[in-house]
């Protein structure tokens, strides 16, 4: 009973800051901002999106309440016809210039080495710098919208986190588990306001940085070689004196990241191991995650089966107040979670087998994501 109670009482501690943080401290971007008067470049790195990227660039195009607006896209070493795509799509819109990026150089990612591309070909007037990834459809007013939070919340960095579609039975396992982990585990005013750079967290799919904060912190040079490279960017922005936040994006931006199970499975691999560092660490908070959320429903069945129905019951209870933490952050992050969320101990264990995969296929340097090797 000890050790049901102790489960029991960390899952509730845990709710409790998924509720505070879902409540009181995530940021939410009016959806009707005022004009930006501002310069700003929105840029997109396109590698084989053909199949994707024409709503993306649609919906940069209608952007409203940003008169100074100019969106520069990347074609990096396509092989599928991206570029045709966006020639369609644009046609002769003066706000839109292509660019043919070339190779990564030896210690580069291509990611990182496309988004240094863009900024540096930007418009060098642009006060704002707003990345976004192909598989991102805004609403018309994202871009005023988060500008605007950008300068109300006095950060450098804003990380406006989209509503995460899901379609099929492995998405709706796996993707809701991102908005719930930074939710729960990361302490949103801490970070916002702490200089530590190891107290950040960012999504490269809509990023929003003040163009002077982002030179000063390096810019993508100074995450060249990192898989993760939009969390290393805020960390970089933090060392060199800037602040970040996150926010709620999912009214301002929605995002499909994987198209099926394989491209969600080598997703998540090529960059779990970059999560969690250290293998030890790996193993010491997938193991908390598989005891607080998965061991419960298991320890209920079993105390049910053993006689001992207040074993039963408080290991019920931990399971049940698990679930109410996965309602909560996709309530508000405007994500699905029903019947989803009675599923959290299957999602953590999913979670946890990626984990190992991960170092696994790294340890034998099989990791490649896009053609390109992840190392």
């Amino acid at each position: 009973m000890t050790v049901v109670l102790a489960l029991l009482l960390g899952v509730a501690a845990l709710t409790a800051h998924t509720l505070v943080n879902a409540g009181r401290w995530l940021r939410r971007p009016t959806d009707r901002p005022a004009p930006v008067t501002e310069p700003v470049a929105v840029l997109l790195p396109l590698r084989d999106e053909a199949g994707r990227v024409a709503p993306c660039l649609r919906a940069l195009l209608a952007q409203r309440g940003v008169p100074a607006l100019r969106v520069v896209v990347l074609d990096d070493g396509s092989t599928d016809g991206t570029a045709e795509v966006v020639r369609a799509v644009a046609g002769d819109d003066p706000r839109v210039t292509l660019l043919d990026g070339v190779a990564p150089p030896p210690g580069w990612l291509g990611k990182p080495h496309a988004c240094w591309q863009l900024a540096a070909r930007a418009d060098p007037t642009a006060t704002v710098l707003v990345f976004v990834d192909a598989d991102v459809v805004l609403a018309p007013d994202a871009v005023a919208a988060a500008v605007t939070e950008l300068r109300a919340a006095r950060v450098t960095l804003l990380s406006p986190y989209p509503r995460i579609l899901v379609a099929t039975a492995a998405d709706r396992l796996v993707q809701p588990l991102l908005q719930w982990l930074w939710l729960t585990f990361l302490p949103l005013r801490a970070m916002e306001h702490s200089p530590r750079p190891s107290l950040a967290a960012a999504g490269g799919q809509f990023l929003v940085v003040d163009r002077a904060g982002y030179d000063a912190a390096g810019g993508h040079a100074a995450v060249a070689d990192r898989i993760l490279e939009d969390i290393e960017l805020a960390r970089a922005v933090k060392r060199a004196g800037g602040r970040i936040a996150l926010a709620d994006g999912s009214r301002l931006a929605a995002c499909r990241m994987y198209e099926d199970w394989p491209q969600l499975r080598d997703g998540y691999t090529k960059s779990l191991w970059a999560t969690f560092g250290h293998p030890g660490a790996a193993g010491a908070v997938v193991t908390l995650l598989l005891l607080l959320y998965t061991a419960p429903p298991l320890l209920a069945v079993g105390a049910l089966a053993a006689g001992t129905p207040a074993v039963a019951a408080a290991a019920l209870v931990a399971y049940l107040l698990g679930v109410a933490g996965r309602v909560v952050s996709a309530r508000a992050t405007r994500g699905r979670w029903w019947p989803d969320a009675l599923a959290h101990p299957v999602s953590v264990v999913v979670l946890g087998w990626l984990t190992l995969r991960s170092y696994h296929l790294r340890k034998r340097r099989r990791l490649s994501w896009r053609g390109r090797p992840v190392t």
